[in-house]
């Protein structure tokens, strides 16, 4: 077809929404196997995230964002004794680790990549008014420095690819494209589960429908397993300067099919700007014959776009009122939390504490005499305070009655007038205080 400039319709995506509209899922759709994946949990904490979410499950508790999964496990470890009994054993080592893992995500950024309202992978697949595919341009540059957020929303991707799209066995043309940039970024230090979710995407995609390709400067930076499953091949120049050059070299030309009219090893450090070596796959899905070509150059701008030029596609995009504003409904961080908060109220009394009754007055004599201070003396009452008079009063009592007994007890003489004596004095002590 003849060579015309012209742009196509895009779409700019950013997980952190500085750059285009933000990209989230929620921590239940993204699993606990897939997340169990990433933190790099072993098989013991993993169980203990697999009860999490089926305790979400059971008590109707929404997982949307870390602090629900925060406050979930802090809910686990507060009841691990009666859980325990229900679920399976919860070690509080176990959920202690999860922490440290979900500190780690979140520390690096995936506080923003969880939460809604969720991306819908259809809104990756669609076509502009005049039936071209729309190109989503992902901003990747504050991804890269995130390792483990990149591997978190590649995984989660690729699962809810394989979970939303139909099988359609071989389209003529595929529903949706990856292009996977600096793809030597995407593999090195990646996570196991990040590899192996990779190698199953590359053999199994295509009968969804989708396309992925890995854009890298060297053949090496890719697992074998990987550049194994792929089907078509487009490679530029290499320079070989080193022996580790060269062993590069070497390699990139083995993994053609060979052409007997060309010297693939030799061609690969010749080809010049806009040349690549090309094998794809034939009617029957068998690799070419690698050829050397010249590659059409795209219709669209080849630079940078500008800050100002991207703010005007974000703003006529039909996603931004659909995912620029972040809801934060009820879910399992609020339930949680109104539960410790109602638990933690002091539980009302039935019936309301009578006041004691006030005593009642006590009625004192004007004069209590000799009776009353008597009376305080041999009982020890102590009710009231004696004044000098009332004590005055209380030993004349106790005088006179203790010269009777002793008068009685000169008369009658002996040991019995003394103790006859005394009977006589307790005897008008007793009939006083009557």
């Amino acid at each position: 077809p003849e060579y015309v400039f012209g742009a196509s319709p895009a779409a700019f995506w950013d997980l952190f929404g500085r750059k285009g509209h933000p990209i989230r899922t929620t921590v239940s759709d993204m699993g606990p196997l897939i997340l169990a994946r990433l933190l790099e949990l072993n098989d013991v904490q993993e169980g203990v995230l697999h009860i999490a979410f089926r305790l979400a499950d059971d008590e109707g508790l929404l997982i949307l964002d870390l602090k629900d999964l925060r406050a979930l496990l802090n809910h686990i470890a507060a009841e691990a004794a009666a859980l325990s009994q229900v679920y399976g054993l919860i070690s509080p080592a176990s959920v202690a680790a999860i922490q440290r893992g979900l500190l780690v995500l979140e520390s690096a950024g995936g506080d923003a990549f969880f939460g809604e309202p969720a991306l819908q992978i259809t809104d990756l697949i669609r076509t502009a008014d005049d039936g071209r595919g729309v190109v989503n341009v992902l901003a990747a540059d504050d991804l890269m420095a995130n390792p483990r957020i990149y591997a978190t929303f590649l995984l989660w991707l690729m699962s809810e690819l394989f979970e939303e799209l139909p099988e359609v066995g071989d389209p003529e043309k595929p529903k949706l494209v990856f292009f996977f940039d600096e793809a030597h970024l995407l593999f090195s230090d990646a996570p196991k589960a990040l590899v192996r979710q990779v190698e199953q995407v590359v053999r199994l995609i295509r009968s969804k429908g989708v396309g992925v390709f890995f854009v890298t400067q060297n053949p090496l930076d890719l697992p074998e397993t990987v550049l194994g499953q792929l089907g078509n091949r487009f490679q530029h120049a290499l320079r070989a300067y080193t022996p580790r050059d060269q062993k590069s070299v070497r390699a990139a030309a083995e993994t053609f099919r060979p052409n007997p009219a060309l010297d693939t090893e030799a061609v690969i450090t010749e080809l010049g700007v806009g040349e690549a070596l090309v094998s794809t796959l034939d009617a029957k899905g068998a690799p070419t014959m690698v050829e050397r070509t010249l590659i059409r150059p795209p219709a669209g701008r080849l630079g940078p776009i500008s800050d100002g030029e991207r703010a005007v596609l974000i703003g006529a995009s039909p996603f931004g009122g659909k995912y620029d504003e972040t809801v934060d409904r009820e879910s399992a961080y609020e339930i949680l939390k109104a539960r410790a908060e109602k638990s933690a109220e002091p539980a009302p009394s039935a019936v309301p504490e009578a006041e004691a009754p006030a005593a009642p007055p006590r009625e004192e004599a004007d004069d209590p005499g000799a009776l009353g201070e008597i009376s305080d003396w041999l009982f020890g009452s102590g009710r009231r305070k004696l004044s000098s008079s009332q004590k005055a009063a209380r030993g004349a009592a106790r005088s006179v009655a203790a010269e009777v007994g002793e008068r009685v007890g000169r008369m009658l003489g002996g040991t019995s007038g003394a103790r006859m004596g005394k009977s006589i004095a307790r005897g008008m002590l007793g009939n006083l205080l009557r």
